[in-house]
């Protein structure tokens, strides 16, 4: 049996880490990249102690396309075939857009679109030559409208949709699925760093687990699926937005957003 490879980035905590835990359980060889070196190792230890997988792990600022590059010579150097890729590295911001930093404005762009483009440009030239390959692209039910007081983080999503659905459809001839995966609110950290706990679609309210979430986006990515979007009440809200005037989606949403 030939072992597969996966390469997760922002995999050190949340709906990243809980994916890295369902490859090595199902006996993948990973490699996990993120900013923290010290919370990448502690799960690679555990991974390789419970499931006997090999883990490879990158700390890298992935909002710098350097690091990037270098990344994947390093890998492209052992010769090592991503089979599955996982563009999972992102972070929100909370506020209105004219009292935003921009240097974090900057970030947010360069990481959330910028980043994940560039990974999925250079690991696909080789899953074409090879005719093989799946790419799972993280981007948010927060992609099917415009988010006021999240102008960017909404807007950033909306790229991944668009971007990984049209080559969902342009790598069919080549044997190659790109998923777009929607979660929607989840009981992640991304909250804390968003600055987003007291809002309405956070506060007081019964979160999916990171690990649900994980495992939806594990089986959708499987299937070679278009599009998923987790929980029946995110596919109802995200159905009903094509039917509903912009100008009420816009008043919805920020009304949800708002402490």
């Amino acid at each position: 049996m030939i072992t597969k490879t996966a390469l997760i980035t922002g995999a050190s905590s949340g709906i990243g880490l809980e994916l890295a835990k369902l490859f090595a359980k199902n006996g993948f060889y990973l490699i996990l990249v993120a900013r923290s070196e010290e919370r990448l190792e502690k799960l690679a230890d555990e991974l390789r102690y419970e499931h006997h997988v090999q883990v490879a792990t990158f700390a890298k600022d992935l909002t710098d396309l350097n690091e990037i590059q270098s990344l994947f010579q390093i890998i492209e150097e052992e010769n090592i075939f991503i089979d599955f890729l996982v563009n999972n590295a992102g972070f929100g911001d909370y506020g209105y857009f004219v009292e935003s930093d921009w240097h974090k404005i900057h970030q947010m762009i360069n990481l959330n679109m910028t980043s994940l483009t560039y990974m999925t440009h250079l690991f696909l030239q080789r899953m074409k030559k090879e005719g093989r390959g799946r790419i799972m692209n993280i981007a948010s039910t927060a992609a099917f409208q415009p988010g006021p007081l999240m102008a960017v983080y909404f807007a950033t999503k909306s790229y991944v949709l668009n971007f990984s659905e049209a080559l969902f459809e342009e790598l069919k001839e080549f044997n190659i699925t790109v998923t777009t995966y929607c979660p929607g609110a989840t009981a992640t950290n991304f909250s804390n760093e968003a600055n987003t706990n007291n809002s309405k679609l956070f506060k007081n309210r019964k979160l999916p687990t990171a690990a649900k979430v994980a495992e939806y986006g594990f089986m959708a990515m499987m299937q070679g699926k278009r599009l998923a979007i987790y929980g029946f009440m995110n596919r109802v809200m995200v159905f009903s937005t094509r039917f509903t005037p912009r100008s009420i989606v816009l008043k919805i949403t920020k009304f949800i957003l708002k402490e």
